[in-house]
């Protein structure tokens, strides 16, 4: 038997030579730490297999279940069985272990990164690290730097973290730093007493404040002017703030998480980026890595965009993609990452005239010259002029953000002809 991909398998047992020539039997691709360095880290690892008839158990699996999937097993007892699942165990075996028991619990994990993190999809062994280093960051209270080119998903990792924390039930507060000017810098960030200015005939929270708790999320840090950064600086090390017209300074306790599409340290090199700012943010790094990396996952995350925004069209179930369509997908470079895909596949469901998007609803911008003729260069001239038609259209609605009236602004068309030619083309807005 052929698994599509091997395992690093952690034995915790006096067994385990055992279970390893089970895995050998019924086929498993696997392989044994090779190095002292390998035993003590659990990142190496994909799935842990826990003799639970062994002392100290409990502490071991609670420490495994952080990073990977727990297999516990043990002889017949019904309560300790009870006992290791709520612990956090992926599933319980009992002893004789069988061949048959080991092969379901790799068939269930062949195709799925060791560690899940609700809403980030992927089965690369690319974002398994990334899954990774999400667990392990929500386990501590540690400052992150997220990096990675735009699209990519870098908020998304950053609510993972707080949503998997200690933190969870309180504040998740997102600062986007490039749409605050220096004028209302202080004021947004730390708020303002009453009577502090003219105007300020009430006391304001500020973001920061609101996110006592929680988490402050500074997306895009590496735009932030020189004031901006030496403010947050004195947040991070003394956390505290003096408020606009306040008199004393206000005690915060926030986790800072901070994400970018630059490079720091080469703004840290040409004096447009604070180095000690850089050291307090980057304790923990996550590098989300582009699409293009990992183009394994461009199935599953077009099948996961199918589902999201099928519901959109109202008198068509788009279920699926052609194989054609989707091989084209695969050869598509996305230099805007995943968020382009799901901007492809939510524009692909609008023009689709069939319960599978086919070649021929992909951006022509998508199809490569290697693709055939017949899927990527039109039958005629009419097939030709609205393709095009379809594409402006769709840009405008995008720039609109589904705005009708400004759409047809854009395109230069009263609001009632566009709207005949959506009828027309059966796209729902």
């Amino acid at each position: 038997m052929s698994f599509l991909r091997s395992f690093n398998i952690l034995v915790v047992s006096d067994e385990a030579d055992k279970l390893y020539r089970i895995f050998d039997l019924i086929g498993i691709n696997f392989k044994k730490p090779q190095s002292s360095r390998d035993f003590k880290s659990f990142t190496y690892y994909d799935i842990a297999f826990l003799d639970i008839d062994s002392d100290g158990w409990e502490k071991r699996l609670y420490e495994l279940k952080q990073y990977m999937p727990v297999i516990a097993f043990g002889k017949s007892d019904i309560n300790k069985a009870v006992e290791a699942m709520k612990l956090g165990a992926t599933d319980f075996l009992i002893k004789p272990l069988k061949n048959d028991q080991i092969l379901s619990i790799f068939e269930k994990f062949k195709n799925y990164p060791k560690v899940e993190i609700p809403g980030l999809i992927g089965i690369s062994k690319i974002m398994e690290e990334v899954c990774c280093g999400i667990k392990k960051a929500a386990l501590t209270d540690s400052n992150v730097l997220i990096t990675g080119e735009s699209g990519t998903g870098k908020e998304l990792v950053a609510r993972a973290i707080h949503n998997l924390s200690d933190r969870k039930n309180n504040q998740f507060v997102v600062i986007n730093c490039s749409a605050i000017p220096d004028t209302l810098l202080e004021s947004e960030l730390f708020g303002f007493e009453r009577g502090a200015f003219t105007g300020a005939t009430y006391t304001k929270k500020g973001l920061i404040e609101w996110a006592h708790g929680g988490t402050v999320f500074f997306d895009e840090i590496g735009d932030v002017s020189p004031l901006f950064q030496t403010k947050i600086l004195r947040v991070i090390q003394e956390g505290e703030f003096i408020k606009i017209g306040g008199s004393h300074p206000v005690k915060v306790d926030v986790r800072i998480i901070a994400a970018t599409n630059q490079d720091l340290i080469k703004a840290c090199k040409e004096g447009r980026f604070r180095e000690d700012l850089y050291y307090r943010l980057n304790v923990i790094h996550i590098e989300l890595p582009p699409l293009r990396n990992r183009k394994e996952d461009i199935p599953i995350l077009t099948e996961f965009f199918i589902k999201k925004h099928a519901s959109k069209r109202k008198d068509l179930s788009v279920k699926g993609i052609t194989e054609e369509a989707l091989e084209s997908l695969m050869n598509y470079s996305f230099p805007g990452n995943v968020r382009e895909l799901e901007n492809i596949i939510e524009r692909a469901i609008a023009f689709t005239e069939s319960s599978e998007i086919t070649v021929k609803d992909l951006p022509s911008y998508v199809l490569k010259p290697h693709s055939s003729k017949k899927s990527t260069f039109p039958s005629n001239l009419k097939e030709a002029i609205e393709s095009y038609e379809k594409e402006l259209i769709w840009q405008a609605l995008q720039k609109s953000k589904g705005n009708i009236s400004k759409a047809a602004e854009l395109l230069g068309i009263h609001r009632q002809q566009l709207q005949r030619i959506l009828k027309r083309f059966k796209i729902a807005v």
